[in-house]
């Protein structure tokens, strides 16, 4: 790769742990490398950095404490 000392990446992230933020500077990286060159798609497609994690925090509802949990029940 010709292109190693082209880029220069600045990140600041905000939530999630530390694993989450690492891949989402990683998919962010590889979009925009991507964008760059469409020759490194079928590359990063196959290592797997350019799927993004489909997973959300549920909402909190209605009546309950967080997303699921209910307050608790007492007889008397």
């Amino acid at each position: 790769m010709k292109c190693l000392d082209t880029f220069r990446v600045t990140v600041v992230v905000k939530g999630g742990g530390h694993r989450a933020q690492a891949e989402a500077i990683r998919h962010g990286t590889a979009r925009v490398l991507v964008d760059f060159n469409a020759n490194f798609r079928k590359r990063l497609r196959k290592a797997g950095f350019l799927t993004r994690d489909p997973r959300m925090r549920e909402r909190k509802k209605f009546g309950l404490k967080r997303a699921r949990k209910s307050p608790q029940w007492a007889k008397r």
